[in-house]
């Protein structure tokens, strides 16, 4: 119980951290949106020519819009957190703080991804209220959008715990951001964000179902086309990654604190 307000503290700080600049806060919110409709929109209009009757795997014009459309709100909901400061601390040395104060090192960076999280909450659902104006999605029943919402939310602790371990991975390398660009790249073209896993070939597909991937972005797209994927299996399948990546980051803290010399400082 003692742990609440500092774990409070934190998350207020964290929010306010997003929310110092005003200018940043408003290219956040707007930016993505209009990043989607300059690229996404155009790219995939000129693709079907315009013609909203040509099927691609069974998409249509309209279809494919609104995959990439419910694509983007997830992006901004599960994807957002980049934990840079993790590795910095390592590197730099600031980790000695943590060691001296009673608020670990992996709460207070919890503590700041919820606080991050809450603020993308909050642009997730502008950005949503934005493209459903533009008639670019249909809007699902409020359970649905309930269900979607949800499962996105448990997606972005998978991202979290992920990055979290790519950035204790500075207590052996010089700058861990090139590994966090490969996961990004890696898992943009295998979880469906960049193209549905309907293009993909069945072989591959059914190798997938078993590894993280199509459960960042195509299953939570589909959940919110009202389509559902087999609900319960992708959330046995996220929570087993989940659980296996947090231990094999908590083996890597215990190795890592044993090099760990504060050489920052």
């Amino acid at each position: 119980m003692n742990s609440i307000p500092k774990w409070l503290e934190t998350i207020r700080i964290s929010i306010s951290k997003v929310m110092a600049y005003r200018l940043n806060f408003l290219l956040q919110i707007i930016g993505p949106t209009l990043v989607f409709f300059f690229i996404k929109y155009n790219l995939w209009s000129s693709i079907y020519q315009g013609d909203r009757t040509i099927l691609i795997s069974g998409y249509t014009l309209t279809a494919m819009l609104a995959y990439h459309t419910w694509g983007l709100v997830v992006e901004l909901l599960a994807s957002g957190f980049t934990a840079m400061n993790l590795s910095e601390d390592i590197r730099l040395g600031r980790i000695s703080t943590y060691l001296i104060y009673p608020f670990n090192f992996w709460e207070f960076h919890t503590a700041s991804f919820i606080g991050f999280q809450i603020t993308q909450v909050f642009i997730a659902l502008v950005t949503f209220g934005a493209v459903a104006l533009s008639g670019l999605i249909e809007v699902p029943m409020f359970t649905l959008l309930v269900k979607g919402f949800s499962y996105t939310l448990f997606i972005s602790f998978l991202w979290f715990v992920m990055n979290y371990g790519i950035g204790l991975l500075a207590f052996w390398l010089e700058d861990t951001w090139i590994l966090k660009v490969i996961l990004m790249v890696i898992s943009s073209f295998l979880s469906g964000a960049i193209l549905p896993l309907d293009l993909f070939p069945a072989g591959l597909v059914e190798v997938l179902k078993w590894t993280p991937f199509p459960y960042l972005s195509y299953y939570p797209i589909k959940i919110f086309m009202g389509v559902e994927p087999n609900y319960l299996f992708a959330i046995g399948v996220m929570t087993g990654w989940m659980a296996l990546i947090t231990y094999c980051n908590h083996l890597v803290w215990k190795k890592g604190m044993k090099l760990y010399t504060a050489a920052g400082m």
